[in-house]
């Protein structure tokens, strides 16, 4: 499973980050990703890293956001500065995961995280 913390209301200007742990008996973690999805909007790619740390980002987070991973730990992290109202989202981690046994990477998700970008 995907467990994510952090989030919550935040002001304009103001930075909060987001973790994700993968948990279970992990062989191997290809890319993790974190996601956003605003309310009546549709779910949007927000950054990606993968196994050997390298990333790619939305155009509209590139500069403000950093994803990061801890691969000893199983977990990616989001840090998100000079947060504007419209990054108001629930934000989502996903993950490419080979489990001990499997022969092929499967797709998880966290249950999504609310952050609030409010005075």
């Amino acid at each position: 499973q995907l467990q994510a913390s952090g989030g919550g209301l935040v002001q304009p200007g103001g930075s909060v980050k987001l973790s994700c742990a993968a948990s279970g008996t992990i062989f191997s973690i290809n890319s993790m990703l974190w996601h956003r999805q605003a309310p009546g909007k549709q779910r949007e790619l927000v950054a990606a890293i993968t196994s050997g740390g390298r990333t790619n980002y939305a155009d509209s987070v590139k500069g403000r956001f950093t994803i990061s991973r801890d691969n000893a730990k199983n977990t990616v992290n989001l840090q998100m500065n000079s947060l504007k109202p419209e990054d108001t989202a629930v934000y989502y981690c996903n993950a490419n995961i080979r489990r001990q046994g499997d022969i092929y990477d499967y797709d998880y998700w966290g249950q999504g995280t609310l952050v609030t970008v409010s005075s």
